[in-house]
């Protein structure tokens, strides 16, 4: 049983699936920063950017994995 992927067709271009799921995942990452700058994400990490990145990455694996 093999996978059939949905590939976004924007203007006549097929736009492949992993460029999608980063789509929803930076949309996703962007919409929970300010909760974590609520509750002191940065404060808990050394290079929170790199955390942030960490966290991004994790997201789009996720969704990648999932959808």
């Amino acid at each position: 049983m093999t996978n059939t992927y949905r590939e976004l067709v924007v203007g006549g271009v097929l736009i492949a699936p992993i460029v999608t799921y980063a789509a929803i995942a930076l949309l996703a990452f962007l919409l929970l920063r300010p909760l974590l700058r609520l509750v002191g994400f940065a404060r808990l990490f050394s290079n929170p950017s790199l955390a942030e990145l960490s966290l991004y990455i994790a997201m789009f694996g996720l969704f990648a994995l999932f959808f």
